[in-house]
């Protein structure tokens, strides 16, 4: 059995993670002011719009503790690594953002039923300053958009910002028509939007901790590729998954004509793996029609012949 185990840089998590934190300080400061703009002027927009920056800011919090355990080693207690760590966020993230629409939905139900009195003008100057702390927290974070843990705490901040221009469209049309059932209306959109994004999330990141074949990749058309080469003659217990956001493993048992060629035939899989399917955490086991010259098998191992060299 034979694997590959090869290392990565990782000078860009240094940055990721001071780009968290510095999206963390942000989203945190805002969701105080935007909190106290909303009680003081009526909005609900306002209100769920700060409630859910909360919620990021524990999301990102989240997210920066979760890069830096999966930074850590391998131990022998975790073989792998922690890189899952980051998918763990992710779901969790993913499910405080599920709680939060729950949140959203039912209170902007009762505003339909109980209409209350919003200062439009408020509103929209609020929300326009979260505008722009939101727009600046979302250009930190989509650098980093590749990352699972990264793009779920992205879609925090994304909810944020289609809730900031949310309350800037109810304060306009208080303003302007004083109608007030479009702010529960828009905070509604706003909830369905965020419920989409954040529930193909949940998948992704359930998937992922369930060891699902990674969505990109085949694996029928990869246990064909094992089988097209020389001297392979079949493939069977085939298994391909994440270890973690960026990193995909693959298992396989291949039956080979000759032992001999086993080295060429390692090779020939580990190098096709890694640049067709870019799998890099590649582990064969092989086993043989013809035994190796002067070997015998037996019980699954290489053993001598007990007979080769023996006179009778």
């Amino acid at each position: 059995m034979s694997a590959t185990h090869p290392q990565h840089p990782h000078d860009h998590h240094s940055a990721s993670r001071r780009r968290l934190l510095l999206a963390l300080l942000l989203t945190a400061g805002y969701a105080l002011v935007e909190a106290m703009g909303g009680l003081w002027s009526g909005s609900l927009a306002l209100l769920s719009d700060a409630g859910h920056m909360v919620t990021d800011a524990a999301a990102l919090g989240l997210a920066l503790f979760a890069q830096m355990v999966a930074r850590r080693p391998a131990s022998t207690r975790n073989s792998y690594g922690y890189a899952r760590a980051e998918v763990l966020g992710a779901l969790i993230n993913s499910l405080f953002m599920l709680a939060m629409v729950g949140w959203i939905v039912f209170e902007a139900l009762g505003r339909l039923m109980q209409p209350k009195p919003v200062n439009g003008v408020g509103v929209i100057a609020i929300a326009v300053v979260g505008l722009l702390v939101n727009l600046l927290a979302a250009w930190l974070l989509s650098n980093d958009s590749h990352n699972m843990n990264s793009r779920a705490a992205l879609m925090h901040v994304l909810g944020d910002l289609l809730g900031s221009v949310a309350a800037i469209l109810a304060g306009l049309v208080i303003w302007l028509t004083g109608w007030a059932p479009i702010d529960p209306l828009l905070s509604l959109l706003v909830a369905l939007l965020i419920l989409r994004s954040t529930w193909n999330l949940v998948l992704q990141s359930s998937h992922m901790l369930m060891e699902g074949v990674p969505a990109h990749l085949d694996l029928e058309a990869i246990g064909k590729a094992l089988a097209m080469l020389k001297g392979v003659q079949s493939v069977h217990d085939l298994h391909v998954w994440h270890l973690g956001p960026e990193r995909v493993a693959l298992s396989a048992h291949l039956i080979i004509d000759v032992a001999d060629a086993w080295p060429r035939l390692l090779a020939a899989g580990q190098a096709m793996l890694a640049k067709d399917y870019g799998i890099d955490h590649v582990t064969l086991q092989p086993s043989w029609l013809q035994p190796p010259r002067g070997k015998v098998i037996s019980l699954g191992a290489i053993v001598k012949n007990p007979h080769h060299g023996h006179k009778h």
